[in-house]
């Protein structure tokens, strides 16, 4: 009876064995696959509107979502948000598109979302199904609830800042009061069947009882404050 209890017990720790061998084999794929993370939609906003601290603060948020997420995990990726600021007190302007790297970027499932920046801007492979969060989630759309799709940019189709003559950008991402932001349709699904509707950077200006930079204005037409990020390096 011993000897059988002994034999007994070795065969259930080699089940053991085996079944801890194939977890982590299981969960190397899913790790491996957060480090090779290019591009995201932020799952949270920082929490004040349209007032992001700025550039730098905006991709700060980036930063610390990807390295929370697993996907900086070596600590060499730089990350920025996808926003444009317009010319004020005497600084230029900057263009989203030229402040996220040359691509290619692929969301947290692998998939390539843009080869470049060209592409990017034109047939690119943008939907509700892959501008996924850090997390690997869908974010919600047009028709869930509640609705989040409403990304801010700031920017023009091309990905070219506004002139200075109408706020787009929350007072260069520092309002969460005065002026608007423009904003783009993360599901490339609007109120109408056209470009502007389906424009994943540039559909419409931000607008609601405060003047469309608080939270509670970037809610109202159906967003959170939510940005695209993209790993520059």
């Amino acid at each position: 009876m011993p000897i059988f209890a002994s034999i007994v017990g070795r065969v259930c720790l080699g089940f053991a064995a085996a079944a801890a061998g194939l977890a982590v084999t299981a969960a190397q794929p899913a790790d491996a696959q957060a480090a090779s993370t290019t591009f995201f939609v932020t799952s949270i906003g920082i929490g004040n509107g349209g007032n992001l601290g700025g550039l730098a603060g905006a991709d700060n948020h980036c930063q610390e979502l990807a390295q929370a997420a697993g996907a900086n995990a070596s600590g060499v990726k730089t990350w920025h948000a996808y926003l444009s600021t317009q010319t004020a007190d005497g600084k230029p302007a900057i263009n989203a598109r030229d402040r996220i790297g040359k691509g290619p970027w692929q969301n947290a499932k692998g998939i390539v979302i843009a080869k470049d920046v060209t592409e990017l801007h034109g047939a690119n492979n943008l939907t509700k199904q892959t501008a996924l969060s850090e997390k690997g989630e869908v974010i919600n759309g047009r028709g869930d609830t509640p609705n989040r799709h409403d990304m801010l940019t700031g920017s023009q189709p091309d990905g070219t800042a506004f002139a200075a003559s109408d706020d787009r950008t929350c007072k260069n991402w520092t309002s969460s009061a005065q002026g608007s932001a423009m904003l783009g349709h993360s599901d490339r699904i609007g109120l109408r069947d056209d470009d502007a509707s389906k424009s994943w950077n540039s559909s419409h200006p931000s607008r609601g009882p405060e003047g469309g930079c608080s939270r509670a204005d970037l809610k109202s037409t159906g967003g959170d404050a939510l940005m695209y990020c993209f790993a520059v390096n």
